[in-house]
């Protein structure tokens, strides 16, 4: 599984979404207007990054699911 590359792009997404979430928990933790702004703009970069993650892994188990995994 670890050759697929499919496989490797949903590892990938998924790293992603927790980056950016970590980076929006951060930011929530600082004071000042321009923080509160910046986390605003990450958890709405999260949104879309997991949106993303979930189109490649439903991609990943249709064709995981329809070609046996190969």
């Amino acid at each position: 599984m670890l050759k697929d590359p499919l496989f490797l792009l949903v590892v990938a997404a998924c790293l992603g979404v927790a980056l950016i979430l970590a980076m929006g928990i951060s930011t929530f933790g600082k004071e000042g207007a321009d923080n509160g702004k910046r986390a605003n703009k990450f958890m709405r970069w999260r949104i879309i990054a997991q949106f993303a993650a979930v189109i490649i892994i439903l991609v990943f188990v249709t064709i995981h699911k329809k070609f046996g995994g190969q």
